[in-house]
């Protein structure tokens, strides 16, 4: 239902509603789906009584649509796109609003009993994930870190393999091997950033031996042929020219073995040359696949990465640039 009539005292409640954080999260969670008073108790964490206060000033202010069930009442956003007239005063004060509540410390738990709560109805039945199949990503896909998917994926990789991080820097993306690979090898020309990576990874974890090696990755420190898989985060960009580096890669990949390019797309933080190293402000997707084919590599594919790197600005602030990546096989593609 539509809010109130304007008025010069209806005005200053409905600020003061949206003022409060646990007023808002509660918009924040009825807004995603009907919830009975008890269901929004649990999401909330907080005892009945402490959230009935709430309930009644937004009910005073016509935000919540009620609907009863026996003894039950079931609450839901009366500002919802769907049900209310796009000029909407509460409408268009919770577009306003909606992004920063998702910043609410808060908000991340809040999601995750929502999530327990709308399992426990269903009981395992097939049904209740049918009904919120189209919400699902909003209610029940909150995480804290978002590493599980990332480290299932890598406990895919053979056992026994060995692996290099090529500019291995801190050991950003060498974490994430350890313990699926019987052998990691972390390589940068560095010392000071191989003694923070072998500070962060130790020499033995969760059974993968890890080595540190000083060396220029246009002049690797390792064999022929002696990689089952190589991984360059974030490192092409601090080169003058990628194909040397990647046709060393080439080079000490077993045919037939990936080597995965993690980089940086283009952009304008012109900052990043001297605060960073950075030699080219990103690279495109068609200049690293390019090069990757040019260094011998076959296979060679692009997809974007659901991440993005976030320096912060000499001034303070916080940039935001898209990350990528480029895989390819090293030797000669299989005729068929």
């Amino acid at each position: 239902m539509p809010s109130p009539p304007l008025t010069p005292t209806a005005a200053p409640a409905l600020l003061r509603a949206f003022a409060e954080p646990t007023r808002l999260r509660i918009l924040a969670l009825v807004d995603e789906v009907e919830l009975s008073v008890g269901e929004l108790s649990r999401a909330l964490g907080m005892a009945q009584s402490r959230v009935s206060n709430q309930l009644r000033v937004l009910r005073d202010l016509g935000l919540l649509a009620e609907r009863h069930v026996g003894t039950s009442t079931h609450l839901r956003a009366a500002f919802r796109a769907e049900e209310t007239p796009a000029e909407d005063r509460a409408r268009l004060l919770w577009q306003l609003v909606a992004a920063d509540v998702e910043l609410l410390p808060e908000r991340a738990a809040d999601k995750v009993r929502l999530a327990e709560v709308l399992a426990a109805r269903g009981d395992g039945d097939r049904d209740f994930f049918d009904r919120v199949a189209g919400d699902w990503d909003k209610i029940g896909s909150s995480f804290r870190t978002g590493l599980a998917r990332a480290r299932a994926a890598a406990s895919l990789l053979p056992r026994g393999a060995t692996l290099a991080d090529l500019g291995c820097g801190t050991g950003w993306a060498a974490r994430e091997l350890v313990g699926h690979v019987a052998r990691l090898i972390c390589i940068d020309r560095s010392p000071g950033m191989l003694a923070e990576a072998r500070r962060a990874l130790g020499e033995r974890r969760r059974g993968t031996q890890i080595e540190y090696r000083e060396g220029e990755l246009d002049a690797l420190p390792l064999p022929d042929a002696s990689l089952d898989g190589a991984v360059a985060a974030l490192v092409l960009h601090h080169l003058a020219s990628p194909e040397p580096a990647l046709r060393e890669a080439a080079r000490v990949l077993r045919p037939g073995a990936a080597l995965a390019v993690i980089e940086l797309a283009p952009h304008d933080e012109a900052w990043m040359h001297t605060e960073l190293g950075d030699r080219h402000l990103g690279l495109s997707e068609d200049t690293v696949a390019r090069a990757l084919t040019r260094a011998g590599f076959h296979d060679v594919e692009c997809a974007p990465l659901d991440d993005f790197y976030e320096p912060t600005r000499p001034d303070g602030s916080r940039a935001s640039v898209p990350l990528y990546l480029v895989r390819g096989r090293a030797g000669h593609a299989a005729c068929h």
